[in-house]
């Protein structure tokens, strides 16, 4: 058993460790069911709940959660349109947002994958302060996908 303070008391009964928690007006809390004796302590147990939750909730907080956004362009995209969704794909990074890139390939457009990874590239050269590719591009169908991440230093 473990007083109020800190201290470890010893072994004792389950009676008299109660009796010893009621006499402080405290809980007796069971920390350490699986070990031999089990370990208990006196302590506020309604305290003890709302500091948990607290560092909970703290911890929630301080996370970073991350999400997918997703940037599409066709083959025949014109530069003006490129640089829109090079400018979205850099705001979605600095967010710290994945990014989802897919390059739509129409008809005939499906012989000339080349000018896909050549929209890729560009798309890589304009990010690449801001975040690193996570799978190359590669071909599913009549689609092209790449992920970029962000980096999480800056």
């Amino acid at each position: 058993m473990i007083s109020s303070e800190g201290e470890q008391v010893g072994i004792l009964s389950r009676n008299d460790a109660l009796r010893m928690a009621e006499e402080k007006e405290l809980d007796l809390v069971e920390v350490a069911p699986q070990a031999k004796p089990p370990v208990c302590k006196v302590m506020d147990y309604g305290k003890y709940k709302y500091e948990q939750a607290k560092k909970a909730k703290k911890a929630k907080k301080n996370q970073n959660v991350m999400n997918i956004k997703e940037v599409q362009m066709g083959v025949k995209i014109e530069d003006h349109d490129f640089n829109v969704k090079l400018k979205m794909a850099r705001r979605f990074l600095k967010d710290k947002d994945k990014v989802k890139v897919r390059v739509k390939f129409r008809g005939r457009e499906l012989v000339h994958k080349e000018l896909g990874y050549g929209l890729m590239d560009r798309l890589i050269e304009g990010t690449e302060d801001l975040g690193k590719v996570e799978s190359k591009p590669r071909m599913e169908g009549r689609n092209m996908f790449m992920f970029l991440t962000p980096d999480m230093d800056k």
